[in-house]
């Protein structure tokens, strides 16, 4: 055969071949399936927007989203939690990490939202009512067990007792940051009682001693490497909180400006409020007094 003559085509596969090939089941009148195991129904269904506007589904979606990983993020805080409890550093570690990487997560939706323009939000806005992102149990769960307590947040569920004494909960329960804080103390490290048994209920205040613990720590980093890694984890934790936060302020003043929130807020004004508030406070004064 002449080198240069044209070869013939090899037969082209098809999709339908492949799966063929493959073997795949194709057939789900007798099993489960992926829609059914992921319960795709109840999920692709609960998008009901009340307005005429297109852009509602954009919010729906944007907003249930979110609502799904802060679910998955509560589930690694408070088993996070409870390993920090019984010193079980490693299994935290890795919990706190996927917690950072969730934050990255819900940063990165703010994007998506982001291309809601000030007309196309305005159409879908009086379908809102008084809802709003600061009503969400979650989202309060959350704050509520990285430290950031406040009792006025408890009111907004008091119409719900389910779900009230889900947030009642994480608001008598100690931190995150008060378990690190007790986990200190029983390495032997300086932490006053006054921030190892307290009433959780309270905001957290910061302590002199308490960075001199840290500090500890952190001039030694060998002698004490899991605890230095845990205040990393903390530190990696509260940089991607503090990043979602800023983006919610910048997507809220890009749509809104600065008229007043759906939930009685005064929106944007409120948010920025919210930027001043520091989880672990120890945590990032230690890098100047280091």
């Amino acid at each position: 055969m002449c080198p240069h003559a044209p070869k013939s085509p090899s037969p082209r596969a098809t999709p339908e071949g492949i799966v063929h090939d493959e073997k795949a089941q194709l057939d789900f009148s007798q099993s489960m399936s992926y829609g059914d195991y992921l319960q795709l129904d109840a999920i692709l269904n609960a998008q009901k927007p009340l307005s005429p506007a297109h852009d509602e589904m954009l919010f729906i979606v944007q907003h249930q989203t979110s609502e799904l990983w802060m679910k998955l993020m509560l589930h690694e805080l408070r088993a996070a939690i409870r390993c920090v409890a019984a010193d079980e550093l490693g299994s935290a570690f890795k919990m706190l990490a996927r917690v950072s990487r969730i934050m990255e997560q819900l940063v990165h939706a703010w994007d998506v939202l982001a291309t809601m323009t000030p007309p196309e939000y305005s159409a879908m806005r009086p379908y809102l009512g008084a809802s709003s992102g600061f009503q969400s149990y979650q989202y309060r769960c959350i704050e509520f067990a990285l430290g950031n307590k406040n009792a006025a947040m408890l009111q907004p569920h008091a119409h719900r007792p389910d779900l009230l004494a889900q947030v009642q909960a994480a608001y008598e329960a100690p931190s995150l940051y008060d378990e690190a804080l007790r986990l200190l103390a029983r390495r032997g490290l300086a932490v006053p009682a006054s921030h190892t048994e307290r009433d959780w209920t309270q905001p957290y205040a910061e302590n002199a001693a308490v960075e001199q613990a840290w500090l500890v720590v952190y001039r030694d980093p060998k002698q004490h490497w899991d605890l230095y890694q845990l205040g990393e984890e903390l530190t990696d934790l509260e940089d991607a909180f503090r990043l979602w936060r800023f983006r919610h302020v910048t997507t809220v003043e890009r749509i809104i400006g600065f008229k007043p929130g759906t939930g009685g807020t005064s929106g944007v004004s409120y948010l920025r409020k919210m930027l001043d508030v520091v989880l672990f406070p120890e945590i990032w004064k230690l890098r100047t007094d280091l």
